[in-house]
């Protein structure tokens, strides 16, 4: 890997290609380049019977430096420095800093690849790129570019190992919420590759691991646990809460269901409590003045309280 530091003091983790792939690239680059170029010329040519044998000579010239040197310099200049080849390889081209290439890089690259490439046969070319640290040929050095891979094959990511089967479901209580998550990357990088460490050194890793887990959750291991066994029960733990949280289905917005007010009782009313005012009782429509008497209103006992529904449910530490 190459570390190059940009402008901005960044350190940018680039892969060179090397000479297998880049000659790769570049014949397949030359095999289009080369049939482009017959079929141009035969073309030239029949437009170009009726001239004499100069003007003949003078456009066969003039094809040969347009379509061999002019297009893979308008190639990469277009593509950022990927070409067909390239492209079929997973390379391309950039400038020192990591940053695309321009017209300007491409021209050098170009003009010095027609002499180390066409000319010697890619001999010139070979022997410089074996001979670079990061496999770069004279038209890279001059033009202050680099070919570098795209396409790098992804580490495979091992899962973490179950827990021992007496240890689950131990720590459904444990408070995981202080934990920082740069320690939950320091648990799982270390479970995921603790068979490829020395015993000692895997030990010592999963006790120093199991103490600032413990400092976080302030809930002591049980006596008897490996260190390894509890970072594997509490990330198991830890990973059991997370399908949890993200399969639950949506609740509904709020704290709780919304407190229960009978008819006639003024909104927010009995908030906090559990029960509700009893309702009014309805008094009866008065008749018009005159001789007859209204009747005597019955009095209605008032209704028993009716609890509202209790908020409730323990909701489980996050």
């Amino acid at each position: 890997m190459s570390d190059l530091v940009t402008g901005d003091a960044v350190v940018l983790g680039l892969r060179p290609a090397r000479l297998p792939s880049r000659g790769l690239a570049i014949l397949l680059d030359m095999a289009v380049y080369v049939t482009v170029y017959v079929i141009i010329s035969i073309g030239l040519t029949m437009a170009t019977a009726s001239l004499d044998e100069a003007a003949q000579a003078a456009v066969g010239v003039a094809g040969f430096l347009l379509f061999l040197v002019g297009m893979p310099i308008a190639v990469e200049t277009l593509s950022h420095g990927r070409s067909l080849g390239k492209l079929a390889c997973g390379l391309r081209v950039v400038r020192d800093d990591g940053g695309p290439i321009r017209f300007r890089h491409a021209l050098v690259r170009g003009a010095l690849g027609f002499v180390e490439l066409l000319l010697t046969f890619g001999s010139v070319a070979c022997i410089a790129s074996l001979a670079s640290e990061r496999g770069r040929r004279l038209g890279d050095l001059f033009a202050g570019t680099l070919v570098i891979r795209e396409r790098v094959p992804g580490a495979r990511v091992m899962p973490v190992p179950p827990p021992p089967p007496w240890l689950a479901g131990r720590f459904t209580g444990l408070d995981l919420s202080a934990v920082p998550d740069g320690l939950w990357l320091a648990i799982r990088q270390y479970l995921t590759r603790m068979d490829q460490l020395d015993p000692q050194v895997g030990a010592a890793m999963a006790g120093r691991l199991a103490d600032d887990l413990v400092a976080r959750t302030g809930a002591p291991p049980p006596a008897g646990v490996p260190a390894a066994a509890f970072l594997m029960a509490v990330v198991h733990e830890r990973q059991s809460r997370d399908a949890a949280r993200a399969f639950r289905p949506v609740a509904a917005a709020g704290p709780g269901p919304a407190p229960f007010s009978a008819p006639g009782s003024a909104p927010g009313s009995g908030f906090g409590s559990g029960f509700a005012p009893a309702p009014m009782p309805t008094p009866m429509p008065v008749a018009a003045p005159g001789p007859v008497v209204a009747p005597p209103v019955a009095q209605v006992a008032p209704e028993a309280p009716v609890e509202a529904p209790r908020a409730g449910g323990f909701a489980p530490p996050a």
